[in-house]
Formats: structure tokens, sequence, C-alpha cells
């Protein structure tokens, strides 16, 4: 019994060692207004779907640059970032216009990212090594299955922000080993599944 608290003692705090409370320390007051709208969305869209995670969701904000922390693991029903970290976006979103103008892409083989609302699925062992399949749940993301768009870790992903841009991926949500170790905890903890909305 006493190993069993301290195990659970052990996975509580490895949850609270990464929040994040003061929102203005993370977000501009633009980024932060994004940012609630999709929460708005995704509690909404979790009221009425049972079988997803009504008080953890992940969110991307494909408007702040790459360099920059931009995925964030939200607290739902106490409306605060408990944890954030980089991720890559596709190289096929790249434009090459000024002013870090994105594109999107549903289309395979167009190793482009695409927007909208995600359920993180069942976990598997690919090139990267333990990656979670995403189901595209909307429009411009319905291919995601299809493409092989996935949650997964890449070793050339930096821990820590940085003041360029890091590497792009084939479309793929891609994070840092460390923070994939994070969000894992997570995904595997949660009896629902999780969504995953990324948005510009």
């Amino acid at each position: 019994m006493r190993i069993f608290f301290m195990a659970l003692l052990f996975s509580l705090t490895s949850f609270t060692t990464y929040n994040v409370t003061d929102k203005k320390e993370i977000l501009t007051e633009v980024e932060f207004a994004r940012l609630t709208d999709h929460v708005s969305e995704i509690k909404t869209f979790t009221t009425s779907n049972r079988g997803y995670n009504s008080k953890i969701a992940f969110l991307v904000d494909m408007k702040i640059k790459s360099g920059k922390n931009r995925f964030f693991v939200y607290d739902l029903e106490n409306n605060k970032i408990l944890d954030q970290g980089l991720v890559a976006h596709g190289s096929g979103s790249e434009t090459g216009i000024k002013g870090d103008i994105l594109q999107f892409s549903n289309t395979p083989n167009s190793n482009c990212s695409s927007l909208g609302r995600y359920s993180i699925e069942k976990s598997y062992n690919g090139v990267f090594g333990k990656a979670f399949r995403l189901n595209g749940l909307d429009e411009t993301n319905s291919n995601a299955m299809k493409r092989a768009i996935v949650l997964h870790r890449y070793k050339e992903v930096p821990d820590e922000e940085k003041e360029y841009y890091i590497i792009n991926s084939h479309g793929c949500p891609m994070v840092s080993d460390v923070f994939f170790k994070r969000l894992e905890k997570y995904i595997e903890s949660s009896n629902s599944k999780i969504m995953l909305n990324v948005y510009y």
C-alpha cells in the first residue's frame, strides 16, 4: 500500500512540475484570445460527446513562430495552461511570404499541416518510435488517417524555445522527446479521448 501511494505521489508531481498558470507570461493578449475561442469550442464539443475528455485538451496555435512554445496542454476545468512546448509544422505549409504566413492542406502528399480538431487515438511503434494516431474530425483534416498524420517525437526538435525556426515535419505535429514523454503521460492516464485543436 505504501508503494502505491508513493507511486501516486510521484505521478502527480510529474504533472504539476510543469504547471504554468500565468497566461500573461506565456501568450500575448491576441494569442490568449485565440486560445480562449478554441477552448470554448472544445468545451462545447466534449459536453455533447461523452467519449471525449472534458478535463484536458491539447491546442496548437500555428500563428506563433515554430521556435516559440505553441503547443499547449489546457486544463478545461480550471481554465489554465498546464504545460507548453515546441511543435513543428509541415514543410509544405511554408510559403516563403514575409510575415511568416503559412498555408494548410488536407491533400495527401502535400506535406502540409492541416487545421482542425483531432481525436488522439491509440499508440503504435513506427519510424520515430512510439507515436499516437490522429483522427481528423473536420473537413479540413478528414484525411489525417489516410495521410498518416500522427503525434510523434523527433530528436532534432529542441526542448527549449529558440530565436530561430525549428525543423519541419511532413505534416505531423512533431515534438521533442522530452515534451512527448510529458504529453504521453496525459494521454495514457486518460480514460477517454483527448482532443487536439490545431488553429491559425
